[in-house]
């Protein structure tokens, strides 16, 4: 791919940098993200990837904009409020960034349509507040073998991490949580989230998206980086590969 002017222009601070240079936004114009939720990471990410020039970017969600995301939802505006996410995210990237296409996708995620939704995808961005959705896109991706990027925020902490489970030496999403379909679900509406937190996830995750596209620095798979925003503390964990796990370990034996 030949940058035009531009583009050049646009992009110069990546182009500069020696780990992305024109090559490397080359790559990111061509890529193609899945991003699961539009909310408050999703939100944030969502407009990074399209700053940085992320081809496509297809946006999984079916909520509206409702009056108490926009504490943390910066994607959208009081104008937006009774608006698919979706719909309204696209809009929103047309504005910032000529060069991408956000493909609305008005759908729940499931496991028995994940597989579909995710299959074009170059990486997976999961930002969304439901457990068994994340159990559906994780095994997909995995499936797939699609990198996965997956944050969550509590109402002070944060978490990120980057799976890539077919890889002999890396977790898979299941070898961190296992198999609990039961566990309790819990949202912010319950619980509250303060919300610049999850900008800072969202920027994160989005991040990683990038890194995963472009690859710079130190491989962040089979890492868990822990965010404590009431003692403003980052931590990052090994996350082990589980040999007895549901997911990946299968795959491997069959291999």
């Amino acid at each position: 791919m030949t940058l035009t002017d531009d583009q050049l222009e646009r992009y110069a601070r990546h182009i500069v940098l020696k780990e992305i240079g024109g090559a490397g936004q080359a790559r990111l114009l061509s890529a193609d993200v899945a991003v699961i939720g539009a909310g408050g990471i999703g939100s944030p990410a969502i407009l990074y990837l399209a700053a940085a020039g992320v081809g496509t970017i297809r946006v999984i969600d079916d909520d509206a904009v409702a009056l108490s995301n926009l504490q943390r939802q910066v994607l959208f505006g009081t104008a937006d409020i009774g608006a698919s996410k979706a719909e309204a995210a696209m809009a929103a990237v047309a504005r910032l960034n000529p060069d991408v296409k956000l493909i609305p996708i008005n759908t729940r995620i499931d496991a028995e349509n994940a597989g579909l939704m995710l299959r074009e995808a170059d990486v997976v961005l999961d930002g969304c507040d439901s457990f068994a959705t994340r159990l559906a896109v994780a095994d997909a991706a995995q499936a797939l073998r699609i990198p996965l990027v997956s944050a969550a925020v509590g109402p002070f902490e944060g978490q990120l991490a980057t799976y890539r489970g077919w890889e002999r030496d890396k977790p898979c999403y299941r070898c961190l949580v296992g198999t609990p379909e039961d566990a309790a679900e819990r949202n912010c509406a319950e619980t509250g989230v303060i919300g610049a937190l999850t900008g800072v996830m969202g920027s994160l995750a989005a991040l990683e998206v990038i890194r995963a596209l472009v690859p710079f620095g130190e491989d962040s798979a089979g890492k868990l980086l822990l965010c404590d925003l009431l003692s403003m503390r980052f931590r990052t964990l090994t996350v082990p590969k589980d040999p007895a796990c549901p997911a990946c370990a299968v795959e491997l034996c069959a291999n």
